[in-house]
């Protein structure tokens, strides 16, 4: 894919089924954060808010989830059973993408501590 310079021609350039899935983890990440902007960073989609927040991208075979926490995704390990984990990563597939609800808890998370770290 070639590099997307807006989230919407990131989208467009996915397969259906990719595209379909990571248009509802944009959603809960945009319910659970409204306040935060949208932008492409490192190729990929990035929300922002008083710093990075999240991340989410497409691959060949998966697609992935980058809270840009380790703390996040170690207070979530029990609801991430059975992903693909690493670091900051969270790997699904279409088959079985993130629930919402996980989505938006883990990313209030995030937004919480990008708001600790500013009130500093």
């Amino acid at each position: 894919m070639e590099k997307a310079s807006s989230v919407e021609e990131y989208l467009a350039a996915l397969p259906d089924d990719q595209r379909v899935v990571l248009e509802r983890l944009r959603e809960s990440i945009r319910a659970a954060a409204p306040m935060a902007t949208e932008k492409i960073s490192y190729g990929m989609p990035a929300f922002h808010h008083r710093g990075n927040l999240v991340y989410y991208a497409a691959f060949k075979t998966h697609c992935s989830f980058f809270p840009g926490s380790k703390k996040v995704v170690a207070d979530h390990a029990d609801e991430l059973a059975g992903y693909e984990l690493s670091k900051g990563t969270i790997r699904f597939t279409v088959d079985r993408p993130l629930a919402a609800s996980l989505v938006k808890a883990m990313v209030k998370e995030r937004v919480a501590e990008n708001e600790s770290k500013r009130s500093r």
